[in-house]
């Protein structure tokens, strides 16, 4: 399975927490429980700032 691994920044409380690029569920984050990804038809849809891609899989 091709995809990437962001680190995302959560937009309330500040956490990083590293997100698969094609997320099938919503992810939250670990610390305050605030959406970090919505599933997008193959890719995940980002509401926090994606600070840095931690691994390309092709």
């Amino acid at each position: 399975m091709a995809g990437n691994f962001h680190v995302v920044e959560c937009p309330d409380c500040g956490n990083e927490q590293t997100v698969f690029g094609r997320a099938s569920t919503v992810v939250t984050c670990v610390v305050c429980g605030s959406t970090l990804a919505t599933p997008g038809g193959g890719r995940a849809q980002f509401t926090g700032d994606v600070v840095e891609t931690v691994e390309v899989r092709e």
